[in-house]
């Protein structure tokens, strides 16, 4: 079983590389936004406390957060999970690796996509996805085919931007990531498991990156 954590800002392609994973090794992406909407509508114990919690409007703990990723765990038939979207803070790493080594489990590798801030900004800044299937595209790297039809899903599609994909709620973004988030780069470093790729590749030379990382660290 392969566990790993793909760190990196917002837009540094961590769904992108994700997907591919889930594809191409079998992997399961625990999102963190996912498995709260699963919960709700599930009717479990778990999903009770989740659906009141959200109907408050109340945050999420990292408790509840926790027992859903446990759930995840028992599932024996996994290759492998990719948690994506937790952990976010120092508390919440600590809490993930209890519950790993409470599982039986171990993480094999943290991977930080890392990247430039100014070119992640023009790349976020011209990002568009395909209304049908999620498929990323790009106005300078991956325009959208003139006939209008996605290269993933093989459908017409209507191409949507997010409301947030400009320059200063980037720039927030990018803020809130570097605040909250970055100290995990040194905490898993410290503890042996931090690897760093270039986040600002192609898809492939990343994915090969990522792949690499994973074959390196899964013979050692």
């Amino acid at each position: 079983m392969t566990n790993i954590i793909l760190l990196g800002p917002p837009g540094a392609g961590k769904g992108t590389q994700a997907r591919l994973l889930v594809e191409e090794r079998g992997l399961v992406q625990l999102s963190t936004g996912d498995m709260l909407r699963e919960a709700k509508d599930s009717g479990t114990e778990m999903g009770k406390i989740v659906a009141d919690v959200m109907a408050r409007g109340d945050l999420v703990t990292d408790e509840i957060v926790i027992g859903l990723i446990e759930e995840k765990l028992a599932d024996t038939k996994a290759k492998g999970f990719i948690f994506d979207g937790f952990p976010r803070t120092l508390a919440q790493a600590d809490a993930l690796g209890a519950l790993l080594k409470r599982s039986g489990n171990q993480l094999d590798a943290v991977i930080e996509m890392r990247v430039d801030d100014d070119a992640l900004v023009q790349r976020i800044t011209a990002r568009s996805t395909c209304g049908n299937c999620g498929e990323v595209y790009n106005d300078i790297t991956k325009p959208i085919p003139v006939d209008g039809t996605c290269t993933s899903c093989g459908q017409k599609a209507e191409f949507k931007r997010r409301a947030d994909d400009n320059a200063d709620s980037l720039k927030q973004r990018l803020m809130e990531y570097y605040k909250k988030t970055s100290p995990l780069i040194g905490y898993y470093y410290a503890m042996g498991d931090l690897f760093t790729v270039d986040g600002l590749g192609e898809i492939d030379a990343v994915a090969k990156s990522i792949a690499n990382v994973l074959d390196q660290a899964t013979a050692s």
